[in-house]
This record gives C-alpha cells, sequence and structure tokens, in this order.
C-alpha cells in the first residue's frame, strides 16, 4: 500500500480563488521550516502563543519539522489536527492548522496560521482563513470555528474582525514572561453561511472524513 492509502490525510488538498492548502508532507515541512526561518513576525512582537520563533537557525527548522511530524503522530478520530502548507502556485507562502478534540460530538474546531513575513500585505491572510473555515464547515460538516489572538496582534485580529467572527471572551496568559492579554472568537455555522466568502473545493475530502470518523449530516 501507498503512504497515501495508509494516511489519507496525504491526498487532501483544499483550493481557493488564489491559494491551495495541502495537507504537510515531509517535504512540505521542510519547505515550512525554511520559510519561517527567513522571518514571519517583527521580533520585537510574538504573536504566537506558544514563543517557537525565538529560537535561532538551525535549531528553529528542526523544531519546525519535529512540530510536524509530532501533529502528525498524535492525529487520532477523538484529536485530530491537520497541518496545511498555503501556496500559490508551486510556492510555500504560509501555513494553517485546523483542530479539534471530540469533533463528531462537539462539531467544534480551532483555526490558527502564519504566512512569511514577504508574503505578508496581499491579503493570503484572510483567504487561508476563509479556506480554513471552508474546511470546517463545508468539508467537515462543523458547527462552530474558533480562534484566538493577543490584544496587539493587529493583523489577526483584523482578518478575524473582517470575517465576522463574535468576540467571546479574554483571558490573561504569559507572553516571553509578561502577564498579557489573549483575546478569543468565535464562529457559527449560521453566521459563516449568512456571508459572502470565496469559492472553495476540495480534494481527498471523503477520504479524510472517513479517516477521521466524521459523518457529516
Amino acid at each position: 500500500m501507498t503512504a497515501e492509502e495508509l494516511w489519507p490525510l496525504f491526498g487532501l488538498e483544499v483550493a481557493t480563488p488564489r491559494l491551495s492548502l495541502r495537507y504537510v508532507t515531509d517535504d512540505l515541512a521542510a519547505q515550512l521550516a525554511t520559510l519561517a526561518a527567513r522571518g514571519v513576525h517583527d521580533p520585537r512582537t510574538m504573536p504566537f502563543a506558544e514563543p517557537w520563533t525565538d529560537v535561532a537557525s538551525p535549531e528553529l527548522e528542526r523544531n519546525t519539522l519535529r512540530y510536524y511530524w509530532r501533529r502528525r503522530a498524535e492525529t487520532t478520530v477523538e484529536h485530530w489536527s491537520l497541518s496545511f502548507a498555503v501556496c500559490t502556485g508551486d510556492e510555500v507562502v504560509g501555513a494553517c492548522l485546523v483542530d479539534a478534540t471530540g469533533f463528531a460530538t462537539t462539531r467544534r474546531a480551532e483555526t490558527g496560521s502564519w504566512v512569511g513575513r514577504r508574503y505578508q500585505g496581499r491579503g493570503i491572510g484572510t483567504e487561508m482563513r476563509q479556506a480554513a473555515l471552508g474546511v470546517i464547515f463545508d468539508g467537515l460538516g462543523g458547527e462552530t470555528a474558533t480562534t484566538a489572538a493577543w490584544h496587539d496582534n493587529e493583523r489577526s485580529l483584523r482578518v478575524t474582525r473582517s470575517l465576522g467572527y463574535a468576540e467571546t471572551g479574554s483571558h490573561r496568559q504569559l507572553r516571553r514572561g509578561h502577564d498579557e492579554m489573549m483575546l478569543t472568537f468565535e464562529m457559527s455555522r449560521e453566521r459563516w453561511y449568512a456571508r459572502i466568502r470565496p469559492a472553495v473545493s476540495f480534494k481527498g475530502i471523503e477520504r479524510a472524513r472517513e479517516f477521521l470518523g466524521i459523518q457529516v449530516p
């Protein structure tokens, strides 16, 4: 059997008018590691809950590979992680994540993402978030999508608010040793389908649903 037959997520791909989101293989993980080492954000800031970019090369690249290997290895029907490389044509420009625990019952998933610094300011962040929401609602039959961002992460907050998420609260947590505010947001299925959004198409979604134990109502 091939790797894709054994692990159908390798064949999962999501497309929007400008982007494709491809499940992270070892080759794509290496490309994401290289992209991350070239810069994701201003070093004076930290947009992530886990400060994974505060590591020098080549350890940053090695940690990136470890991260994607770990997410893949820990994927089960009960708790799954979908890691996507975001591409324009054949060029990897960022990463998008969809995670869920108990999805068969809760129909709830969380998204996260980043874009390489050289590709920021082109609307990629908005479109790849729309693609991720398409995965949750159109591809997997989800009911709720959540996300979070630091109170001063203007790029992420701008994308989230432009897409019509409802702000659900906030909590304090440490960021580089300082107590800071994290804001949380939620998108409902009804709110998502009430908005104008780009067309999203899928490759391998049926096999992915079967692999993850998801039945679409």
